[in-house]
């Protein structure tokens, strides 16, 4: 076994970095989780995600926890609605979508992030999470790495994983190529009690997923287990959007003049999101890897999830592909068709590049179709044709 005697670094607590340690256990793996948040309850998870077959689904069932999931996913929630400016309902599947279809490809069950990230770590041997590290630096040692963090010790690994986001600092290690830029912002907002207080918005939304198309711009709303709504307002712009346009993040009253004057067109409706969001406002441009990425595989680093191929969310592919990764990467450390670990992660890093340009290249396209002046046109084809 290529991993006999081996320890195993993965550095990130999402949900790539857990479910990859949760596969790797079940082969008998020797593994740590550095997680730079202080615990388990840290941080309040973002919105919900659809699971779907072929990627994040698969990985549930080689990580022999479908029955988990099930218990944690929210029926109903991912129901479509797509509407215009005007909060006119132009295209429901609230009628014909079942609640549960579990192995069909259209199928997709959303689950919040916290109960997936709760699972996961549920499912891991006690003390396989080691919380309240932040990396910071790490430098080959012994055929390893010694990963220096934050107001703690080091540690070393025989072979280290980053599963560190988006802005991975591991990622350097491996190659200098970084994400490109989408022409797309997408500004997060979250309104808490949505039923008392978004109540026309929540009464439209009936616990699923609003998508709001009008004039090149849109919303995309989702219903959280909370109670919760979470939002985007997204839109084409600079990259620099948020410093340039000099708003402060923290005013819902100025947030709101904004996006008056920015989507005039679009019905009051939507302002009950901005006038009783929580501050601040979070501004977020939309970045993907280079569809061409390659890197010279090293026999005892690689990376996964958006460290490796961060994309634009338009076709819900981040944390799916993240898990896939999760499922192939386990797949290639505990094979005996591989005679080195480098022939291994080189396997898996070209099986994911591939996958991750094709899902990029579709989040891409996704994005210019969803922000087009045809966008509502072309989306109710889209979810009819499905």
């Amino acid at each position: 076994m290529l991993l006999e005697n081996k320890s195993i670094a993965i550095v990130g607590g999402g949900p790539g970095g857990l479910t990859l340690a949760r596969l790797l256990q079940l082969k008998g793996a020797d593994v740590k989780v550095y997680e730079r948040d202080l615990n388990k309850n840290a941080r309040v998870q973002g919105s919900p995600l659809d699971m779907h077959e072929g990627s994040g689904m698969d990985a549930l069932r080689g990580a022999e926890l479908l029955e988990e999931f099930k218990q944690n996913y929210r029926p109903g929630a991912d129901k479509t609605l797509i509407v215009n400016e005007h909060a006119e309902i132009i295209y429901s599947d609230h009628e014909t979508k079942p609640d549960e279809d579990f192995g069909n490809q259209h199928f997709r069950p959303e689950i919040d992030r916290g109960p997936l990230r709760n699972m996961l770590l549920d499912s891991l041997k006690p003390e396989t999470v080691v919380w309240d590290r932040h990396f910071l630096s790490m430098e080959a040692q012994n055929g390893g790495w010694l990963l220096h963090f934050k107001n703690s010790s080091p540690a070393y690994a025989d072979i280290v994983i980053a599963a560190d986001g988006a802005n991975s600092k591991i990622r350097p290690y491996l190659t200098d190529l970084k994400p490109i830029y989408s022409g797309i912002l997408m500004l997060e907002g979250n309104v808490p009690n949505a039923e008392k207080s978004a109540p026309h918005v929540k009464e439209l939304i009936k616990d699923g997923k609003i998508m709001a198309f009008g004039n090149n711009k849109n919303i995309l709303l989702g219903q959280k287990g909370s109670g919760d709504l979470g939002f985007y307002a997204s839109f084409r712009t600079d990259e620099n959007w948020a410093k340039e346009s000099e708003l402060d993040f923290s005013d819902q009253k100025q947030i709101l003049e904004w996006f008056k004057n920015e989507y005039p067109e679009w019905n009051s409706i939507w302002y009950e999101l901005f006038e009783n969001a929580s501050v601040p406002f979070i501004p977020r441009p939309i970045y993907s890897m280079p569809l061409d990425q390659t890197w010279e595989t090293q026999p005892n680093l690689t990376l996964l999830g958006d460290a490796a191929h961060v994309m634009p969310p338009f076709a819900g592919e981040g944390a799916n592909m993240a898990m896939l990764d999760a499922l192939e990467l386990s797949q290639c450390l505990t094979s005996d068709q591989f005679s080195t670990l480098q022939e291994a992660i080189s396997h898996y890093e070209h099986q994911m590049q591939k996958r991750a340009a094709e899902a990029t290249r579709e989040s891409l396209e996704n994005g210019d179709k969803m922000h087009s002046e045809t966008a509502l046109a072309t989306m109710l084809e889209f979810f009819t044709s499905h």
